[in-house]
Parts: C-alpha cells; sequence; structure tokens
C-alpha cells in the first residue's frame, strides 16, 4: 500500500490489517481498491481468518464465505498456491463474493452455492484449514446497522445457534486429521459462542481446543458455557470498546480421523488452439495450462484437483474465466487480466497520480503510446486493474460496464 497517499495505522487484529484515519475517504472508489490491492471491512472481522495459520499450497475451505472479505485474506496468505473453496448458500450473495474474488485477482478460487452438508459429502476429510464465520444473530452489528436491532430477538438465537451447530458439524467432516478449524460469529449471544463450542467438543472428543492468543480482545466467559466444561481463556471475544464492532472466535484442531481420500487427476482436456496462440502471444507462462469448456466459455481450473464427487455441486466458478473463442479468435475476460494481469507481456502500468488511471476506470479510451497493438494489460502502480485492446497508440475500454465509476475519483491527500 505504500504511496496510496492514505493515512494507515496497523490493526491488531490482523498484521496485515490497517485502518485509515480519513473521514471523508472512501475506499470503494480508490484505484487500488478497483485493483484488488486492498478489501474494506469491519476492524475486528479480519481476526478469525489470521488465526487460521494458512500457508502456501493448503487446502483451505471458507464454509460461510459471502461477501468476501475473510476468503480475500485466506487467498492472499495461500499466494495463488493450493486450493481455496468459498461457499455461500444465498445465490444473491454468491454472486457477490464471485464478483469480489475477481476483483481480488483470485486464481487458485472454486466459489459453490451449496448447502453445507452436500459439501462435507462432496470433501469428506479434504481440507487442511476450515473457516465457519457462522451465520449469527449479529448483535456485533447493532451500533453500525441498526436494522440488526430491529430484527433481533430470542427466537433468532435460537434459530442462529441450531444452524449453526449444523454448519459446524459439517465442517468438521471435512477437516484432515491434524488440520485447524476456525469457529466465529459477529454476534455476543452465549448460545452461539462459548455454549456452541463447549457443545461441539463434548461431542467430539477428536477435537481440542487450541488458543487465539491473548494479543486483542478479551477472554471468554465462564458462565456463558451453558454450564458444560469449556478453557474460556482459549477463546477470544473482541467488544465495541476495543477497536471493532465485536466478534467472537475459537480454534479447533482435528487429532485425528479419517484419513483424505485420494483424489484421481482429471481427465486431460481438449487443446484449444485459440487459446495456445493467445497465450503464447500475451501471457507465455500460462500457454502450458490447458483452458477447460464449460458452455461457450474457458476456464484455468486451479491446480489441485476436487474430489469427483464435487462434480453434482453448485459451482458458480473454478479458477479462472480466460475467455471464449469468436470466429476462430480468444477474446479474453476480464478476470483473466485481473488474475494474471501483471505476467501480460504487453502492459501498461500507470502510476497512482496519472489521469489516464481515472480515465480507465470511467471507461474511456485512453492513449497509450507506451503500448504495443492487440490486447494489453492496464495496471496501476503493478496492481491489475483489467484489459484493454490497443490500436494505433490508442486503447479501447474493455472495464466491465457494471464496474466503471461515475465522477472523479477521490484517490487520497495530496493527489
Amino acid at each position: 500500500m505504500a504511496g496510496c497517499g492514505l493515512p494507515l495505522r496497523p490493526s491488531p487484529f490482523c498484521a496485515e490489517s490497517f485502518f485509515v484515519d480519513l473521514p471523508e475517504f472512501h475506499p470503494g472508489r480508490h484505484p487500488y481498491h478497483h485493483a484488488g490491492a486492498f478489501y474494506s471491512q469491519e476492524p475486528s472481522a479480519a481476526a478469525p481468518a489470521a488465526l487460521l495459520e494458512v500457508r502456501p499450497g493448503m487446502k483451505v475451505l471458507d464454509a460461510c464465505a459471502a461477501p468476501g472479505g475473510k476468503s480475500s485474506q485466506l487467498a492472499a496468505a495461500l499466494q495463488g498456491q493450493g486450493l481455496l473453496v468459498c461457499n455461500e448458500y444465498e445465490a444473491g450473495r454468491a454472486a457477490i463474493l464471485r464478483g469480489n474474488l475477481e476483483r481480488m485477482g483470485v486464481a487458485n478460487g472454486v466459489i459453490t452455492n451449496e448447502d453445507t452438508a452436500r459439501l462435507a459429502e462432496a470433501f469428506p476429510a479434504f481440507f487442511d484449514r476450515v473457516l465457519v464465520d457462522a451465520p449469527c444473530s449479529g448483535e456485533g452489528m447493532f451500533r453500525k446497522e441498526p436494522q440488526a436491532l430491529t430484527q433481533h430477538s430470542e427466537a433468532l438465537v435460537r434459530q442462529c445457534a441450531a444452524l449453526g451447530a449444523q454448519i459446524l458439524e459439517n465442517a468438521a467432516k471435512m477437516l484432515a486429521p491434524g488440520g485447524l478449524l476456525v469457529y466465529s460469529t459477529c454476534t455476543f449471544a452465549p448460545e452461539e459462542d462459548e455454549g456452541q463450542v463447549a457443545a461441539f467438543l463434548a461431542r467430539h472428543p477428536e477435537f481440542a481446543l487450541e488458543s487465539c492468543g491473548d494479543a486483542f480482545g478479551s477472554p471468554g466467559e465462564e458462565n456463558r458455557t451453558g454450564g458444560l466444561p469449556l478453557d474460556v481463556a482459549a477463546v477470544r471475544r473482541i467488544w465495541p470498546s476495543q477497536g471493532g464492532e465485536g466478534h467472537f472466535m475459537a480454534r479447533l484442531r482435528r487429532l485425528d480421523g479419517p484419513e483424505t481420500p485420494p483424489v484421481r487427476p482429471a481427465k486431460s482436456a481438449p487443446i484449444c488452439k485459440e487459446w495456445i496462440n493467445f497465450a503464447k502471444e500475451y501471457f507465455p507462462k500460462l500457454a502450458d495450462r490447458p483452458a477447460l469448456p464449460r458452455g461457450d466459455r474457458l476456464f484455468l481450473p486451479p491446480a489441485v484437483p476436487l474430489p469427483a464427487a464435487a462434480k453434482k455441486l453448485r459451482i458458480l466458478r473454478a479458477g479462472v474465466a480466460a475467455g471464449t473463442v469468436r470466429k476462430g479468435r480468444f477474446e479474453p475476460e476480464h478476470h483473466l487480466f485481473t488474475a494474471f494481469g501483471a505476467a501480460c507481456r504487453n502492459r501498461l502500468d500507470l502510476p497512482l497520480a496519472d489521469e489516464r488511471v481515472e480515465a480507465y476506470l470511467q471507461g474511456h479510451p485512453v492513449p497509450v503510446p507506451e503500448a504495443g497493438n492487440g490486447w494489453c494489460a492496464v495496471l496501476v502502480d503493478g496492481y491489475p486493474l483489467g484489459g484493454a485492446k490497443v490500436s494505433g497508440g490508442m486503447a479501447k475500454n474493455h472495464y466491465p460496464k457494471g464496474l466503471r465509476l461515475l465522477g472523479s475519483v477521490e484517490i487520497g491527500p495530496g493527489l
């Protein structure tokens, strides 16, 4: 984030998170936001994903992923290696999740729109890390969203506690032995927090509670466990007075269980010569990556194969939407540029203060004497924004219309 001109203050909840102490700042309009360089979210919400200690190459599940803030954190930790499965039950929210991960340039993600019970059938003992940021009664949102207060009731708490228990049970089935699961909520209700975790551990002796540390927030409270044993010093609560709206989290390690069933590699995809020719010209590092057809579109799947049973799931996106073949020519999609724009052989890397950044985000053609004819990746300070088609020193804008900015872009102080 160096050079963005914003006053950044480190967050205690996550080493990769920062506060922006600028009330007039609108993060969604900043070019770095459009380039996926940052995701804006409530401060304490960054804590659960950080507790998973994800490393490159792992297989990770975000079981309740929309709108995508925690998934973005997990994707950044994976550094494009391994596999990230992001699930959302509600179709509308799943579409928002897909859009956010495309903006972030996630290349090794699979987005599903499923019930967690069906996920558990498809991914038995499969993942190294699982995040369950459970649907909850939202007591931590009262200050931020007044509607959450008007909708709150004891019945809602009971309903959310029961749903959270189901999701947690299904998530546990998908965790490989030795794997780590983080359960979190943005509520203060004991039935959904300490009581939920204590009840789960009573049912599952193959799981052990691990400490969340004491770098932020407060320990749990013994009078909230529903009378069940729980080391409340190991779980963590964040209250509104501690710098966030509110969160609860617990780390659960699977000690033993069934081994991960072997996954057969997918069958070789038919060779698409249009894709191969395009990749050799513009993305030579991708030229050996097979593009799988799905309908009339081509996708670059993650390197980690999925179990055969996953084919029965509602998959909204698997890997990168690369493009389509029209009239014998390959036409790239926006996602190809957000995921791999920095590796494009023909690219235009603009500094943040360049007026062409604003013009591009507004959908205008821009002069590009620096770029050659043909497809071109447009970047801002090294972060991919999207693609353009260059001819005679002018770039025809291919930034998606639904993402374009209206009015001037607010970049930051002094810029």
